[in-house]
């Protein structure tokens, strides 16, 4: 009936617009075969010297995919035409910083491709300005080793095996968070690749509604191949690790509880506090730093008390002290859990217990090389307020002293991946169950200790999540950050 009514010409119009949407979309091998041809020096298809160890460059197996290729781009505009391809033809992919996410397709992907951004390596100084400009496929170490040649640091990640882009995205803590703020806080501008292919800055002068999105808004608006970051200069620290026998625990959480409660904090002192047992091990950590080159300050006088196994402070750079952070031996597969609370001694009494004689203890450390690990991370309001004083960012952080929480799982198969992950979230619930208790519990969810199944950008609050929709639909709204890429903490449906 309609060809009786239209001429010839606009029927064939008809049928070809027919054809092209019901067409099928090419595979994501096909997808691969097309980029290896334009890009061949930097796609790595599964056939290709490399792939195995490129797609498997993660630091928890947990993480562990078979990608249909990864595409491993080193500039911008290359990267810009491939998201182009991949947004016209619905191909799912992941986004690979560092790769430290433990949890599964984060960072990478089964049957899709994988970006793995080790290209972006470049460490620019600008000494007149005081900022460095940090490729985002760079970790820390590498980043605090270049700019200790001219005698400078930025705000960035405690243990120098993670990755830029990940830890910077999703807000980044870090030993000089007292004084500067979060390493999201610390972003002059971020270049960033949006889903249709443009490449665009963002900072306090230009699209200043993504620039605060993506501070803790992770990989839900683009991919950030460049950060510009506030340097500041690099001191000599007194810092190390104190080993306790697990019985000291009790008196450590209330010297923790005394050390958060002080009128005035110190800025320059910062700590972390943790435990590590498995069927061999059972002691405690108490990770101290002072960002001035003096033995002992008077800020950690309530665990001086407390007689270590083995001490290691001393007076270092801070790039030494960061070498001696961060786990060492840990089993391949790791999961990790976050929670938040105010300082409250009765909880801190119950944590103590509850973090040692916890059913779900056993339920990891009698699996093969089982290990759990917790950390008990203090937030002071100068961490907070040095957000708001850089033009704020969208956690929806509480201005009040606080306690950041993660238990941290490691074990060796991958037969009891769901056996431990269970255990690591009744850990977690039942620590959150007795903060609500005690009228302590904050809901933030920190995304840097988070697990995979947690509503991170949920706890930012209902305000700042309608924001960060509004950014996504302005910025994003062929919703390739959404859809086509499944991993990571993505925005509240």
């Amino acid at each position: 009936m309609i060809s009786r009514l239209l001429p010839h010409s606009v029927c064939s119009l008809i049928l070809l617009a027919h054809i092209a949407l019901c067409r099928p979309l090419d595979t994501s091998d096909a997808v691969c075969q097309r980029l290896n041809n334009d890009y061949e020096s930097t796609v790595f298809l599964p056939s290709a010297s490399g792939y195995s160890e490129i797609s498997t460059e993660n630091w928890s197996n947990t993480a562990d995919r078979t990608p249909s290729c990864v595409f491993r781009p080193d500039n911008a505009e290359d990267l810009s035409k491939v998201i182009r391809q991949l947004q016209k033809n619905r191909t799912k992919f992941a986004i690979r910083s560092g790769g430290h996410s433990p949890s599964p397709d984060a960072a990478n992907i089964n049957n899709g491709v994988l970006i793995d951004l080790a290209g972006f390596d470049q460490v620019e100084y600008d000494a007149a300005r005081k900022r460095a400009t940090i490729g985002t496929g760079l970790r820390w170490g590498k980043v605090y080793e270049e700019l200790d040649k001219f005698g400078v640091t930025v705000v960035g990640g405690r243990v120098l095996d993670v990755g830029v882009g990940g830890l910077t995205l999703g807000s980044g803590l870090s030993y000089l968070s007292d004084m500067y703020g979060l390493a999201c806080d610390n972003v002059i501008n971020f270049e960033v690749v949006l889903g249709n292919g443009t490449i665009v800055d963002a900072n306090q002068g230009r699209n200043e509604d993504l620039f605060w999105a993506l501070k803790g808004g992770a990989n839900n608006f683009g991919i950030v191949t460049r950060f510009t970051l506030s340097t500041y200069p690099v001191p000599q620290v007194w810092g190390g690790i104190k080993v306790y026998s697990i019985d000291k625990l009790p008196v450590l959480f209330k010297a923790m509880y005394e050390y958060q409660s002080v009128a005035v904090k110190d800025p320059k002192a910062n700590l972390m506090l943790q435990g590590l047992v498995s069927k061999d091990t059972a002691v405690a950590l108490l990770n101290l730093i002072y960002l001035a080159p003096e033995e002992s300050p008077e800020a950690f006088a309530p665990f001086y008390h407390v007689e270590p196994l083995s001490d290691s402070t001393k007076i270092s750079s801070l790039t030494e002290f960061h070498a001696g952070q961060g786990p060492t031996g840990f089993p391949p597969r790791v999961d990790w859990r976050s929670t938040s609370f105010t300082p409250d001694a009765s909880l801190y009494e119950k944590l103590s217990q509850l973090s040692v004689e916890s059913s779900a203890l056993g339920s990891i450390t009698n699996v093969d090389s089982g290990v759990f690990a917790f950390g008990m991370q203090p937030i002071s309001t100068s961490t907070i307020e040095a957000g708001f004083a850089r033009g704020g960012n969208a956690l929806g952080l509480q201005n009040t002293n606080q306690t950041w929480w993660v238990t941290d799982a490691g074990w060796a198969k991958e037969a009891d991946d769901d056996a431990v992950h269970l255990a690591v979230m009744n850990m977690v619930d039942a620590i959150q169950a007795e903060a609500e208790a005690a009228d302590a519990h904050v809901p933030y969810i920190f995304m840097n200790d988070a697990s995979y199944d947690q509503n991170v950008i949920g706890s930012y609050g209902a305000d700042n999540v309608a924001r960060l929709r509004a950014v996504s639909a302005k910025y994003d709204p062929h919703r390739v950050f959404q859809d086509l890429v499944p991993g990571g903490f993505k925005l509240p449906r």
